[in-house]
């Protein structure tokens, strides 16, 4: 269809105002008509059966309150398919007025125009009106629209559910709203205990919006396959991937058009905004509605920022995946895709030119062609751009470009110096972003679950500012910790092996250690109780069976050292103190804080992965544990210590730590590593088991024996890095073998 150019600014303007005038024509409806007749009743208002819910859920009125949430939950789900089904059954209405734009001349096009808009509003006014009733069809509040963004409706439901003995239905809601909310540490604990429930099985833990996170799942999985390079399945889900993206924006960008929008704010009496004016503002919020879907897919659940460059980023992932499982052509057809947002980019011109090469074929074949979705995709995208930038440009309308592939030429001359400087500002920040990010090789992905009944999370990745963290209290109980400070007196009294003497780390404290076995000829001797030995020993398996489950770690996990450590404060001479109790340090490689490398050799403990602290006391000043970044100077976390607090971690550079001077008392903790290695466990610990068998006691459950009910193998993916390189450097912080 040919329009002339002295039209097209608005016919364009027109054709993108439909969405927005029809809201305009659905108030009018929703006020003053009624719904139509349907084989079901019409839906109500969600934002009314939400509110009716709470009301009833603050009365204590579980049943009612369970019935109007769910009903809310249901009605939002299925008025979102309604507005689906009649913007495609709409999707031909007034086509032949549209058709008479091509001929018509003088004032009659703007008639056809209107034409077209009325005849389309008309039958998506009818066709909603058959399964929504007037109010339902009003636009709802911010607030609103944020209860249900943040899934609230599923916190209070997992609290109604747990009123009435409805279990299995309360941790799924649970799940469901903390997968929205993973700082919500209250609620991952209620996770935890809704495991520990009997008549709950693990097929409760379900995420009931898992079907709008589609391409997160296939993301995920796609990143699986390609870290254990099943190319062929990692293409697979690649490719899935890229379609069910696709497919979310869609969704995404027709609820902008179907969806009422509210009518733009008189600007006062001065204002010489006619109709017109007020269509491009609604014309130019409906764009730019559209334009913010590529965020609100490219944005996981619980994030608060999106993934930058989300589409091109998986069809970069999706040519290599072809190209190393055989498939040339799709790889040629998946990169010539790419090269529509970044035509210049020399790596994936350089790559092009390799698959040429491997091709050896007709280069021009239809399956080596761009896909026909993403030429849709981006050339829909640059026409919404100019005309965005034409109303920032002309008629003050405020737009945020989603997009890092934007080219320049769609931006006026006007706005293209101030787009420059924000263009660089993100690039700049996505830069240090990745020089910043830490990536974790352990193997490990924390967020398990807790298998011990009475532990809580008190401290996770994210409120500790970094990767496979955590914080767990009500390990131990009181009684357990005054024991095992018992044993630390009984065996410093005895002297041989726990003898104070000074830190080596610091003048200012003394030191004082044993080990299980130590304890276990100790006891022997008569030195010190049995039980409290045997305690000491238990703990550590203890601490394995909680870490192991958290950090989802692979299938055998090894005690490789078991510590109980003691410093204490050297009376008189604190004054002026401006050392640490324990100088940052990694536990498995040699920190050199200059260069923010972390070199895996010896001395440093390379075999150990998972580190963990579980403290026995709380009555000292000072003796903090902390986090820094490599630089050994930015502290990204704290933790205080006190009776049954765990404190776990994986062993590698993603984790420098150190203890702050203890000024006053006596810190005690027992520190423990653990090594995916068999041929690194602890031999001293099978000595003092073998130790024991021989007076006829049983033996605890020995290192690599999953308990009933073990984690899960972990489902979520992780970055890939390179290996970092031993390497023989001066001046660095050596690996310790106590924390």
């Amino acid at each position: 269809m040919a329009v002339t150019s002295a039209r097209r600014a608005v016919y364009v303007a027109l054709y993108v105002s439909i969405g927005a005038l029809i809201t305009l024509l659905h108030f009018a409806a929703a006020a003053a008509g009624r719904a139509g007749s349907s084989g079901q009743a019409p839906l109500q208002p969600y934002d009314l059966l939400y509110y009716s819910g709470v009301r009833s859920y603050f009365g204590n009125e579980w049943v009612n309150a369970a019935e109007l949430l769910e009903k809310a939950v249901i009605t939002k789900e299925s008025l979102s398919r309604v507005r689906r089904q009649c913007h495609d059954e709409c999707a031909a209405a007034g086509r032949d007025a549209l058709d008479q734009l091509d001929s018509a001349r003088g004032s009659l096009w703007d008639l056809w125009s209107l034409d077209w808009i009325q005849r389309k509003a008309e039958c998506l006014r009818f066709c909603t009106g058959r399964s929504v009733t007037p109010a339902a069809q009003l636009p709802v509040s911010t607030d609103i629209d944020f209860e249900f963004n943040t899934r609230n409706a599923y916190n209070f439901l997992q609290v109604i559910y747990f009123k009435l003995e409805k279990l299995q239905k309360a941790a799924a809601a649970a799940h469901t709203y903390f997968v929205a909310n993973p700082s919500h540490l209250e609620m991952r604990n209620n996770i935890e205990k809704y495991r520990r429930m009997e008549g709950v099985t693990e097929e409760a833990f379900q995420d009931r919006e898992l079907e709008n996170e589609r391409h997160w799942v296939l993301y995920d999985s796609a990143v699986q396959y390609e870290a254990s390079s099943d190319w062929v399945q990692a293409s697979e889900k690649w490719k899935a991937c890229v379609n069910k993206t696709l497919w979310q924006t869609d969704e995404c960008r027709v609820q902008c058009e179907v969806t009422p929008q509210r009518l733009p704010e008189d600007r006062g009496v001065e204002s010489n905004h006619g109709v017109f004016e007020k269509a491009a503002d609604l014309s130019l919020s409906l764009l730019s509605c559209r334009q913010s879907c590529v965020t609100q897919v490219a944005t996981r659940p619980g994030r608060i920022s999106s993934q930058e460059d989300f589409l091109p980023t998986q069809l970069e992932h999706l040519h290599i995946a072809q190209f190393k499982a055989g498939d040339i052509s799709g790889a040629v057809q998946t990169l010539r895709s790419l090269l529509l947002f970044y035509p210049s980019d020399k790596d994936s011109l350089d790559n092009l030119q390799l698959y040429y090469e491997t091709l050896g074929g007709d280069t021009e074949s239809p399956g080596t062609q761009p896909s026909q979705e993403i030429v849709g995709y981006i050339s829909r995208a640059l026409e919404e751009k100019r005309l965005l930038y034409f109303g920032v440009e002309n008629l003050d309308f405020s737009f945020t470009d989603p997009d890092l592939w934007t080219p320049e030429h769609v931006v006026p001359e006007s706005l293209r110096k101030n787009w420059r400087a924000e263009q660089e500002k993100i690039n700049d920040k996505l830069k240090e972003g990745e020089q910043m990010e830490e990536v974790d090789e352990s193997g490990f992905f924390s967020g398990g679950p807790v298998l011990q009944a009475g532990v809580t999370i008190t401290m996770d990745d994210q409120l500790m500012n970094g990767t496979n963290r955590v914080v767990l209290d009500g390990v131990m109980t009181e009684k357990e910790c005054d024991r095992i400070l018992q044993l630390a007196k009984a065996a410093a009294s005895a002297g041989d092996g726990y003898r104070g003497r000074r830190s080596p780390h610091t003048p200012h404290e003394t030191f004082e250690g044993l080990t299980v076995l130590r304890a276990v000829k100790l006891a022997q001797d008569g030195m010190v109780n049995q039980s409290d030995a045997r305690l000491l020993h238990e703990l550590g398996e203890r601490v394995r069976v909680l870490l192991h489950s958290y950090f989802r770690s692979p299938p055998d996990l090894f005690t490789a050292f078991t510590h109980l450590v003691c410093r204490s404060a050297v009376d008189g001479d604190q004054e002026g103190r401006l050392d640490l109790s324990h100088p940052v340090h990694v536990d498995n490689c040699l920190l050199e804080p200059e260069t923010n490398q972390c070199w895996r050799e010896p001395p440093a403990f390379i075999h150990r992965d998972l580190s963990a602290l579980l403290y026995l006391n709380d009555n000292f000043d000072g003796g903090e544990l902390f986090f820094t970044n490599r630089d050994a100077k930015t502290i990204t976390a704290r933790v205080k210590p006190s009776c049954g607090r765990l404190v776990g971690f994986s062993s590698g550079p993603v984790n420098p730590h150190g203890v702050t001077a203890v000024t006053r008392g006596r810190r005690c903790a027992l520190a423990l590593w653990f090594t995916k290695e068999k041929i690194y466990r602890d031999m001293e610990r099978e000595e003092a088991e073998l130790m024991w068998a021989a007076d006829g006691k049983s033996v605890a459950k020995k290192d690599g024996e999953e308990p009933g009910g073990g984690a899960p193998p972990a489902r979520n993916a992780r970055s890939q890095a390179p290996t970092e390189r031993s390497r023989g450097r001066g001046g660095v912080t050596g690996g310790k073998d106590e924390l």
